[in-house]
């Protein structure tokens, strides 16, 4: 029997795909980095998958997990060998269970985001994760790269909210760890183990997590700055004045606005061109005037201070949504412009204003003519600082002959401020050889022994991370 034969025998042989177009699957959306799978499997429940593993592990056969295929560093795709399995998690989408009382909800791992915030609602309650791609990518691919998002600042990322994880072990074997406890001192840490390791260590097949109730009342605005150093000084002032009502704080740089704007002219522009614009959010447990009173002090101690010279306070729900749109629609606008190089960077907040100072001054010097594009989440010090080529150079070019200068330029500055290359999208192939070369030996060398120990065959998602 053929491993094909057996797989069909573990889910069904029409979950096992290995003709016609599988483009889906094998490529990311990006469209940078495209794949040839041996088959696509679907399983449809833990056991399922289980099955699948201890089959390919026994014929030594790679197995590449995928979520949504949202990712953007090529660690959900097939490489091109032919050889490996794409395990896709798309059918087990189920929410298992909502615990009220204890605040929690367990789901499967192929639960897209917004169903599980929609699960949530529904509930009455909140689960505050959310990103750009919350309508497509799923709850196991958030947990498997450690997803941060909009609300990072006010409640962490995937990883502080989640209690319990099941997982399929490398060697098909299944650990249930679906706890919905907030104490649980009996040993090393499991969980944490597989949240971020990107499928290199086992299948997350599904979790639990921790929900919060819904706020009663939901703010964003939208503030004018001069300078990154008056947007830190908005932060400190927002912070002070709301506290844990503080729910998002991006920023979004002036290039970023006019891509935005010129891709999707039908978005609202309720603040004159500034260099830097802020969108804050707040949620407050006491009702809307509170919140309103507390948002327009804030505004008015802001604009006293000099830190903010513009500012404007959503009145609506569909004006929340136009200001949301603006930041999220950042990404899509830098898609229809071109390939650029992305970065996606954590720094300490205070030294953000010099790094970006620094390194735009550094990357004009070595690419005259190069466009920054940055914007991102400044309340937890993670920006998107991308690169798009000058005018009249070819992007494909660009990206293919200088993104490793690029990427040299920008994280050895990220490093000399006392950052990370890596805040929320993972390693995957895209930034694998930096790992090597900027993580510690001693960090890599326990990486690679726990590899070795939980996936002795280096049959999960090989040649991504390490």
């Amino acid at each position: 029997m053929t491993l094909l034969q057996a797989l069909a025998g573990a889910v069904g042989a029409s979950q096992v795909l290995s003709e016609g177009d599988l483009s889906a699957y094998e490529q990311d959306w990006r469209r940078r980095w495209h794949g040839k799978a041996l088959a696509v499997v679907r399983p449809g429940s833990t056991d399922e998958v289980a099955a699948v593993v201890r089959l390919c592990a026994a014929a030594r056969v790679a197995v590449v997990p995928q979520g949504g295929n949202t990712g953007l560093v090529g660690g959900g795709v097939p490489d091109g060998s032919g050889t490996q399995i794409l395990l896709s998690l798309q059918r087990m989408n189920h929410v298992r269970h909502i615990d009220a009382s204890n605040l929690t909800l367990t789901a499967e791992a192929g639960c897209v985001l917004q169903t599980v915030q929609a699960a949530a609602a529904d509930a009455g309650l909140l689960f505050p994760l959310s990103l750009a791609a919350q309508g497509s990518c799923t709850l196991g691919g958030n947990l498997a790269t450690n997803a941060g998002g909009t609300q990072v600042l006010r409640w962490g990322n995937a990883r502080e909210l989640c209690l319990g994880l099941e997982v399929v072990t490398a060697a098909g074997e299944v650990w249930h760890g679906l706890s919905g406890l907030r104490k649980d001192n009996t040993g090393y840490d499991l969980r944490d183990l597989f949240i971020g390791s990107e499928g290199t260590l086992g299948v997350i097949t599904a979790a639990t997590m921790k929900l919060a109730p819904r706020p009663a009342a939901v703010g964003t605005a939208l503030a004018a700055c001069h300078t990154l150093d008056d947007a830190v000084a908005l932060l400190n002032l927002a912070h002070t004045r709301l506290g844990a009502g503080l729910t998002g704080f991006e920023v979004m740089g002036r290039r970023a606005l006019d891509l935005t704007a010129r891709h999707f002219p039908a978005l609202p522009a309720p603040l004159p061109d500034a260099p830097w614009t802020v969108l804050l959010e707040q949620s407050d447990v006491e009702g809307e005037a509170p919140a309103r009173s507390r948002f327009e002090a804030l505004m008015e101690a802001a604009l006293d201070h000099g830190c903010v010279h513009d500012a404007v306070i959503a009145q609506s729900l569909a004006q929340s949504q136009g200001l949301w749109q603006l930041r999220e629609s950042i990404p899509l606008a830098q898609a229809q412009e071109g390939p650029n190089i992305k970065h996606d960077i954590a720094l300490p907040v205070s030294q953000i204003p010099a790094f970006v100072a620094g390194t735009d001054a550094a990357l004009q010097r070595r690419f005259p003519g190069i466009a920054v594009i940055n914007f991102g989440h400044l309340g937890d010090g993670n920006l998107h600082y991308n690169v798009q080529p000058p005018p009249g150079v070819d992007a494909h070019w660009f990206l293919a002959e200088q993104e490793h200068a690029v990427n040299t330029l920008v994280f050895d500055a990220v490093a000399a401020q006392g950052g990370s290359f890596s805040a929320e999208h993972g390693i995957g192939v895209l930034k694998r050889d930096a790992l090597a070369q900027r993580k510690s030996p001693v960090a890599l060398q326990m990486m690679r022994a726990i590899k070795a120990a939980l996936d002795p065959l280096n049959v999960m998602n090989p040649a991504r991370v390490l």
